[in-house]
């Protein structure tokens, strides 16, 4: 059976890393062939301490934690993998909970050679016990919020661009190189696009689940989205076969609102701005009622519209502005 390790980029998560644990030590995989790899960016919360305390506890299953001194994802992501022994390397997040079966099937996969990387479908749950976080945990599943990110929704394996947290060989990180610790976000999908341009396939089976929990309130959403578009630009600049009509979308709904408020004193632009936002907010308000009624949470119906707003446009904006700004957000 081969060995795995599972690695976790992780800051101040003192009252999440339990949940993360637990669920990584309910695994059907033998604890005798993991080990798990926190690279921790030097955490002020007490997190390592509530690492060590879960470790004393469960000294069946091997448990490290190793210096992510940049304090960025991809960093954490190559400094835990250098530590890493195993032969499949598995990446999880701080925010989520594999499902009991996650591993076995992500190295079964593997072993039976369906991609050089595979993964699975987010089950998103609220961040809070809100009526705004769970409408963005709602939103941030919806079609129209996140297009065709099939890891969000599919309900069939298939081969994508991209996946969240893939399993993969430790030979392939090292034969196509590191994460790319240039890109503060979007690692993920590039280390995919070389995957890809190497001629290797990326596999996602919602069969592989995994809960994620979202953002809690819309100015960690608005945070979070904008330097997802920010960049996402940076990302595409390299790659930019890989762009997809989902990743257009928002940057070009807001430079013609742009656009058409620079120039609102032309009748034309004003018409088209008026129109633009009716029609957008008609969808929306659709869209809220829908899932208000399906669900039979009336709050739906203003938190969808809000959320499912707050990302486009904070993903758009931040994209755009990476068109033309030096250093991003981290």
């Amino acid at each position: 059976m081969l060995s795995v390790s599972i690695i976790v980029p992780c800051f101040n998560e003192k009252a999440r890393i339990q949940f993360l644990l637990d669920a990584i030590y309910a695994q059907t995989y033998p604890h005798s062939r993991m080990e798990v790899v926190i690279a921790d960016g030097m955490s002020t919360d007490g997190t390592r301490a509530a690492i060590s305390a879960w470790s004393n506890s469960h000294p069946d299953l091997i448990l490290r934690v190793v210096d992510n001194e940049r304090q960025i994802i991809p960093s954490a992501l190559n400094r835990a993998i250098e530590a890493a022994t195993g032969e499949i390397i598995v990446r999880l997040d701080a925010h989520s909970q594999p499902h009991p079966d996650y591993i076995i099937r992500s190295v079964s996969a593997l072993e039976n050679g369906l991609a050089e990387n595979v993964g699975g479908v987010w089950e998103i749950q609220p961040g809070a016990e809100t009526w705004i976080a769970e409408s963005i945990a709602v939103a941030a599943s919806h079609p129209l919020g996140v297009g065709d990110a099939l890891y969000r929704h599919a309900t069939k394996a298939a081969y994508v661009d991209t996946v969240p947290f893939g399993a993969f060989r430790r030979d392939l990180w090292e034969r196509i190189g590191k994460f790319d610790e240039t890109l503060l976000t979007n690692e993920d999908y590039e280390f995919n696009a070389r995957i890809i341009s190497s001629g290797g396939r990326v596999w996602l089976n919602p069969e592989i689940r995994s809960i994620y929990f979202s953002r809690s309130t819309l100015g960690e959403l608005v945070k979070q989205y904008w330097r997802y578009g920010f960049w996402k630009f940076r990302m595409l600049k390299r790659y930019p076969k890989t762009v997809r009509w989902r990743q257009a979308l928002p940057p070009l709904f807001v430079l013609t609102l742009l656009v058409d408020l620079l120039l609102v004193w032309i009748p034309a632009f004003a018409f088209l701005l008026v129109f633009e936002l009716l029609l957008y907010s008609i969808v929306l308000i659709f869209v809220g009622l829908e899932e208000a009624l399906r669900a039979r949470k009336t709050f739906l119906g203003l938190g969808i519209p809000l959320s499912i707003a707050s990302m486009h446009i904070s993903w758009g904006s931040g994209f755009l502005w990476s068109t033309v700004a030096g250093t991003g957000p981290r």
